[in-house]
């Protein structure tokens, strides 16, 4: 009784463990130019055109991350400025089919019979068992492009497996906002006064 609840315990851990680890949002890059001095950037804008926009259109998707950019550049002191910014931001989506592999280490009972001893002996068996799974995956980039020179100076892309076309808007939405966040989380500078 005692090893049932052992094992119970481990268990319930064990997917305790695997569903935080589901649940820590996509994975963040991020790159910077080292000759940059961002403490010359005061104003920000928009690169035009955005390169999610390329088709002359926006979208649902291209509109929240365009709020969730306004909101973390204004949090970090940055003052909009449709012409002449200091700062632009460009963004982009992709969303592609990815394919994981890895094993397994199983065991068995093989049971062979002994002709010496006239019954049957059990031998462990050990091997790796090969787990595919495949999925999309969404990879969000941001771009800070210096305005003066017309040259990126920060960029920072998240990637997360990407919500099926089934799932709720609210569920879609919460993940552009995670991405942009996160990206943003790991941007060290804030506007100068």
């Amino acid at each position: 009784m005692r090893s049932i609840r052992i094992l119970a315990c481990t268990l319930l851990a064990a997917a305790t463990l695997g569903l935080a680890a589901c649940a820590t949002g996509p994975t963040v890059r991020t790159d910077a130019d080292p000759t940059a001095d961002f403490g010359q950037y005061r104003t920000w804008g928009f690169y035009q055109p955005i390169a999610m926009e390329q088709s002359g259109y926006s979208s649902w998707i291209s509109e929240r991350i365009r709020a969730d950019v306004q909101r973390e550049m204004e949090a970090r002191g940055y003052r909009y400025a449709a012409n002449g910014a200091d700062l632009l931001v460009n963004f982009q989506g992709v969303v592609e089919d990815k394919t994981a592999v890895w094993s397994v280490p199983r065991s068995d009972v093989q049971w062979f019979y002994s002709y010496r001893r006239r019954s049957y002996v059990a031998v462990p068996v050990w091997y790796d068992e090969t787990q595919v799974s495949r999925y999309r995956e969404g990879t969000l980039t941001v771009d800070l492009v210096d305005g003066k020179r017309n040259r990126m100076v920060w960029t920072g892309a998240a990637s997360a497996p990407v919500a099926g076309k089934k799932a709720a808007p609210e569920k879609r939405l919460a993940d552009i906002d995670r991405a942009v966040a996160g990206i943003f989380a790991k941007y060290p500078h804030r506007a100068t006064p």
